[in-house]
């Protein structure tokens, strides 16, 4: 890969400041993978792999930077350097500072197109920038984008110099807690589960070469192992009725399927007799080849990957719904992942690092991953391919929210947004739906988590299922309740509980855990620590993790389907994580977590008892019994008819006569 030029001397009035090199700010922990992030060269991996193109340029390292009040013009000194793709407070960075609301982070660098690229439009493409940005190439404006957790891409053809070195400039603005965007956690004054804000640049930001005819602007797959179809629609750049459309599904490098239409209309592919379906055991993928061909000849073409799998709901022979993958009953468990990193906050130091909290999420046994209020890399959902791992996927919370009945249907008042900031909720969750369609792993929509920034629920929801109807929408996972979507999701600390149950819907607890514990040394702070237990080992934290598991399990005949650990790692303050936010020290007995939660992921592939009605496990002398009826709500005197029973932490499906 040629060698990304910087600029030295930007004009006599633009004269950069001299820093040195490059390392990291602060004194935090962080991770054994900080060593190894090369500032000529950070994040050198391809980062669009379900719609990639051989040729690119990748444009991380050193920018030149500066933070100045937000009405101010493009800044006449720069401050210093700054690595991308790190935000500007994160200690890979360099520079770990905070913007704010009333401030503007500007970026500067130089970069030369590739002479093989000559004749071709070229596209300047980021995988995301918190929050608004503007960008300019040798002082022409070439657009923006609104959204921190989407890729984007800009043609800059128009404004790019015949030779020689290009000026790119960036400015963003981010209000961060103190605006009504999306935001997970990033607050201004972290403490407790609300941690450091994000501002500017923090997935990688690259150039492409794409014909200057036409091109393919986008594809979409969607796979349907009933009618033995993979359908692929193809979104040219420009309207052409003459375009045709190919695509070709391969394995192990042998075409197994092929189809055309007019690139107006989706390619309908007949998989063959026996095709491999995508499951968490064998998470098979075909490669797949998608050609735009105007009089016979290609226009363009890019390789990308799909699998056929089903992620849908049904009930059970004793009439419970439940979470299905390939038409076949599956418990969903996994632990919440935040993404959050001590050096990078969103940005992992390198893709190694990335990818080693899948392998251990995958190898203690779970098969699902909940991402928190977190939008992924696109790399990091194509590894969650590849290894067959379930994502739940939120959308990024923000704005004030409702009062909060989580354990009832809700019946109080909603929170009424803005117009701007409901416009602006619908098309980021929109282009975060688009942006990550193709990605299989997704199983689940999540639009909304708790209270946090919820409204009009059951229009958002009807929305989504309407729009993605290949995947199954949680409504708000612990949050106000309303009888529409897939699954009713409970939220319950720190140990599992049933506090409501839907007879119509999935019933999975959406978040339970949070077992503490204080690992000196790998710790963010000295004192403000916690979790929602504390214990002072790893044997008493696994003895506490795995009886949570063991109460789950009592849990899955009366209804529950799923279940989200809290989770992978320390963050932050937070210290409930199955590791250290360093990840430098396991926190857990591996073998005996990994036991534990193949019995409960596996728990639905075992036959179930066939009479309807389920033996309690155990009992326990003295609890109070209370009685549930299957639409969730409490029924102090049932009369006839099938009834959820509890007891303590025992849970039964019981017939009353």
């Amino acid at each position: 890969m040629k060698k990304l030029i910087f600029s030295v001397i930007l004009a006599a009035a633009l004269m950069p400041c001299t820093t040195g090199a490059w390392e990291p700010a602060g004194d935090r922990i962080a991770t054994k993978w900080a060593a190894d992030v090369n500032p000529a060269k950070p994040w050198d991996v391809y980062p669009r792999p379900i719609m990639e193109r051989s040729a690119w340029e990748n444009l991380n390292g050193l920018w030149q930077y500066a933070i100045v009040p937000a009405n101010d013009a493009e800044p006449a000194q720069w401050q210093g350097e700054i690595l991308v793709p790190f935000a500007v407070e994160s200690s890979l960075s360099g520079v770990g500072r905070n913007v704010g609301r009333d401030n503007a982070l500007w970026y500067q660098r130089t970069f030369t197109v590739p002479s093989a690229w000559k004749g071709n439009d070229v596209l300047l493409n980021f995988g995301a920038v918190d929050w608004s940005c503007d960008v300019w190439v040798n002082g022409v404006k070439v657009g923006g984008h609104k959204g921190g957790y989407t890729p984007f891409s800009l043609d800059i053809t128009p404004a790019l110099k015949n030779k020689g070195e290009n000026t790119l400039t960036v400015r963003v603005t981010d209000p961060t807690s103190d605006g009504y965007q999306p935001r997970g956690k990033q607050v201004t004054k972290p403490s407790g589960i609300w941690y450091t804000s994000v501002t500017g640049i923090w997935q990688t930001v690259w150039l492409e070469p794409v014909p200057a005819a036409n091109h393919i602007a986008s594809i979409k797959t969607v796979p349907d192992i009933d009618s033995h179809r993979l359908t692929v629609g193809i979104t040219p750049a420009k309207d052409d009725a003459s375009l045709i459309a190919e695509v070709k599904v391969s394995e192990n490098g042998k075409t197994v399927a092929s189809a055309r239409s007019l690139a107006s209309q989706p390619v309908e592919v007949a998989m063959p007799a026996g095709f491999k379906l995508w499951t968490p055991d064998e998470p098979n993928l075909y490669d797949v080849e998608v050609t735009l061909l105007s009089n016979g000849k290609p226009v363009d073409a890019v390789k990308s990957y799909a699998a056929m799998r089903k992620v849908s709901t049904a009930r059970d022979k004793n009439g419970i719904v439940r979470l299905q993958l390939n038409n076949e009953d599956i418990f969903h468990f996994g632990p919440l992942d935040q993404g959050w990193w001590p050096d990078g906050l969103y940005t992992a130091p390198t893709y190694e690092a990335m990818v080693y909290d899948i392998d251990k999420t995958k190898d203690w046994g779970f098969n699902m991953i909940r991402k928190h209020v977190k939008v992924e890399p696109e790399t990091w959902y194509a590894y969650c391919d590849r290894k067959g791992m379930l994502v739940w996927q939120d959308m990024p919370s923000g704005d004030r929210g409702p009062e909060w009945q989580m354990h009832s249907y809700f019946n109080g008042n909603e929170y009424k947004r803005s117009a701007e900031s409901e416009a602006n909720f619908r098309r980021e969750w929109k282009e975060i739906i688009d942006a990550f369609h193709n990605y299989p792993c997704i199983a689940v929509w999540v639009p909304f988590n708790e209270a946090w920034g919820q409204f009009k629920a059951p229009e958002i929801v009807e929305w989504t299922k309407a729009y993605d109807p290949s995947r199954l929408v949680n409504p708000a996972s612990g949050g106000n309740h309303y009888h529409v979507g897939d699954m009713l999701d409970i939220h319950h600390y720190p140990g599992p509980e049933i506090k409501l149950m839907d007879g119509e819907r999935a019933n999975v607890l959406g978040e339970y855990g949070g077992i503490g514990m204080v690992v000196p040394d790998h710790i963010w702070s000295r004192d403000q620590n916690w979790g929602y237990t504390q214990f002072n080992s790893a044997k008493e934290v696994t003895d506490q993790y795995v009886e949570y598991v063991d109460r789950l399990l009592k849990f899955v005949p009366a209804g529950y389907c799923g279940a989200v650990y809290t989770q992978t790692t320390d963050v932050e303050n937070e210290v409930n994580g199955l590791m250290t936010y360093d990840r430098k020290v396991i926190k857990i007995d591996e073998d005996r977590v990994r036991k534990a939660n193949k019995a409960l992921s596996n728990s639905l592939n075992k036959n179930m008892e066939s009479s309807g009605i389920y033996s309690i496990l155990s009992e326990e002398n003295g609890s109070p019994v209370e009685y549930f009826d299957l639409a969730g709500q409490h029924v102090r005197q049932p009369k006839g008819g099938i009834y959820v029973r509890r007891q303590g932490e025992n849970v039964s499906k019981v017939l009353v006569k």
